[in-house]
């Protein structure tokens, strides 16, 4: 019988948006080898999610995207992202504020952990922003004056929604950066919270270099199944 099992594909990200680590590794467990790249974020920060993102990695080879969005001042975030490189891990998210990817990258120096600053948030809509005093302007004018920044000053990426990851690949500033985009679900998901979506495919094909899936994957029914063909979807591309 042929097998007929896709090989992972680390463009795929899968966010491990769950309560704590036990569920988290249950979850990689059910996943095996068809996912290569997991999302450990804020959530479970407290839920031991440090300690999974250390097992995934050296236990299983996993490749770690670590969504702490820090922010505060550049001493301590330069401290914060220093402590947070020995764990050797792939990525790590702060705000775009050139002030914090500056501090970052110096926290991360002689490290391979890359910098993603964020742009603006995916859940958010123009409404969100008038309520937190941004300035006033289009959404996508604004992420790519911010990922213009965060690029000059220093980030190997940002994290945008796939309706602006065609318009940041096309900055100068852009070449050799990389583009993740949460967002994303597939056709007839449930969108969720998430306001500025696309599907996995049309994310790739806009310059995305990876996608972040979360509850499309882990709230199915099949987890294995749904990643599976999101990943036969990418190879469409």
């Amino acid at each position: 019988m042929t097998d007929l099992t896709l090989p992972a594909d680390d463009r795929l990200i899968v966010a491990l948006d769950v309560p704590n680590a036990h569920e988290g590794l249950l979850l990689a467990n059910r996943l095996g080898d068809a996912v290569s790249f997991y999302k450990i974020g804020l959530g479970m920060l407290t839920g031991g999610g440090l300690a999974l993102a250390t097992e995934l990695k050296l236990d299983q080879g996993k490749r770690i995207f670590l969504d702490m969005k820090l922010f505060d001042i550049g001493a301590t975030v330069e401290a914060a992202v220093k402590g947070l490189a020995q764990f050797e891990l792939d990525f790590l998210t702060v705000h775009g504020d050139p002030h914090v990817v500056n501090a970052a990258k110096q926290g991360a120096a002689g490290k391979d952990m890359k910098i993603l600053a964020v742009t603006i948030l995916t859940s958010l809509d123009r409404a969100d922003l008038d309520g937190a005093l941004i300035k006033p302007g289009d959404i996508a004018d604004l992420v790519l004056e911010r990922a213009g920044r965060a690029f000059d000053a220093g980030a190997d990426g940002v994290i945008a929604s796939p309706q602006e990851a065609a318009l940041i690949r096309a900055l100068p500033e852009a070449e050799g950066k990389l583009i993740v985009t949460p967002g994303v679900r597939p056709a007839g998901a449930d969108l969720g919270d998430q306001k500025r979506i696309a599907t996995p495919a049309s994310a790739i094909a806009a310059g995305a270099d990876h996608i972040v899936v979360g509850r499309p994957i882990h709230r199915a029914s099949d987890p294995r199944a749904a990643a599976e063909a999101i990943i036969a979807e990418l190879r469409g591309v």
